[in-house]
């Protein structure tokens, strides 16, 4: 009786031992090859969806395209997409969700900097590293992390290319300035209040609103008592399309300039007509001006039947940046998966690549040293806006 007893015992040690040990394991697929990873994190739900989910189908599309490469070194590439909903605790949460998984090694986002900049912490103490198409904020790369990388222009190069453009181009002498207090609005819009002072313009009025608000009539009031030569907007299309169509309705005629939050075919949804005229500074180009770019955009509208947004390109970069850092990684270590710092390092070290939109050399911070800042008008009632303008570093 004992001897059966000890024998049970035996077998479930064994067992149990076998379970932990598959846990400490790589993951495998049907075929013996190593799963590998990447993340997207994108506002997939809420109010800034559209160009979040853009994000994740270009990342999504360079992933695929690269399968074959990786199944040949023996990896198996999957894609984890997570929706973040433009809230930096989703965010976080998030962030401390995938770095648990040992097989993820690399993410593609954020949209939002306010998003980024705390789920960001998260990567750096997991060795993670991030690419982002479209984060501007100075904070994002100002902190000197590791793992952090953009492939777009920062703020202090967006804001100031606005300013001088609404000084030289609009001739405007007087400014509104319209925030969302957010970590991009309220950096945006401090960017452009000092270089738009220091071109000789001034501010005639700084007003916040809240990210959700609908109604904007009381900031609006403001803005036509004051009767600026430019209202400027600091936040995205979900706000800025209802303030721009409000303004107009409430006979407010100026000008009206945003950012790269502007930058998406709901603006024109939400806005109507009343878009017509609008300006705006974006860190996205328009990807039919190259040949690659052209490529991208017939292939991205033949896989997903619909026309790229404006950083659908950005995320397919993103994750070209990845991959080939990933890529080189692992033939560098014998066709093994490497640590994930020397992963991280190797994305840092990204230089002279050539995507379908962007050229990317990262310098010490992880900012991109050939980045770009683009200025569109809406001249109809139709996206994408006209390039009027393209501004280097």
């Amino acid at each position: 009786m004992k001897s059966k007893k000890l024998l049970v015992i035996f077998s479930v040690v064994v067992l149990l031992l076998g379970v932990l040990s598959g846990c400490g394991s790589k993951k495998t697929t049907g075929d013996g090859s190593k799963v590998i990873k990447i993340a997207t994190q994108t506002p997939l739900s809420g109010g800034s969806a559209t160009l979040g989910e853009a994000i994740k189908l270009g990342a999504q599309m360079a992933l695929e395209e690269r399968k074959d490469e990786f199944s040949k070194l023996g990896y198996s590439l999957k894609l984890v997409p997570y929706d973040d909903q433009g809230d930096p605790k989703k965010g976080v949460s998030n962030a401390n969700a995938l770095c648990a998984d040992k097989d993820v090694y690399a993410v593609v986002g954020h949209f939002n900097s306010g998003v980024a900049i705390p789920s960001s912490v998260v990567y750096e103490k997991n060795n993670v590293p991030m690419v982002s198409p479209s984060n501007t904020a100075l904070e994002v790369t100002d902190r000197g992390l590791k793992t952090v990388n953009r492939i777009c222009a920062r703020d202090d190069l967006q804001a100031p290319s606005g300013a001088k453009f609404a000084l030289d181009k609009l001739d405007a002498k007087t400014v509104f300035i319209i925030q969302d207090k957010t970590a991009y609005g309220s950096g945006l819009a401090e960017e452009f209040k000092k270089a738009f002072e220091k071109g000789g313009g001034k501010t005639v009025g700084y007003e916040g609103i809240t990210v959700g608000e609908k109604d904007f009539n009381g900031v609006l009031n403001l803005v036509a008592d004051k009767k600026p030569d430019l209202l400027y907007f600091a936040g995205t299309y979900p706000e800025g399309g209802l303030v721009i169509k409000q303004a107009r309705e409430k006979g407010i005629k100026c000008p009206v300039l945003g950012a790269d939050g502007l930058d998406s075919s709901t603006l024109v949804e939400i806005a109507g007509s009343s878009v017509k005229d609008v300006y705006l500074t974006s860190v996205a180009g328009d990807a039919t001006k190259t040949e690659t770019g052209k490529k991208f955009v017939e292939n991205y509208s033949s896989k997903f039947n619909k026309q790229p947004e404006s950083y659908s390109v950005y995320g397919y970069d993103c994750m070209q940046v990845i991959l080939n850092a990933l890529s080189k990684s692992i033939k560098d270590n014998g066709d093994k998966l490497p640590s994930k710092e020397k992963i991280r390092d190797a994305v840092r070290a990204t230089k002279d690549f050539t995507g379908a939109m962007t050229t990317v050399t990262f310098d010490s911070k992880g900012d991109n040293e050939n980045a770009k800042v683009y200025i569109y008008n809406f001249e109809e009632e139709k996206y994408p806006p006209t390039m009027v303008d393209e501004i280097s570093k």
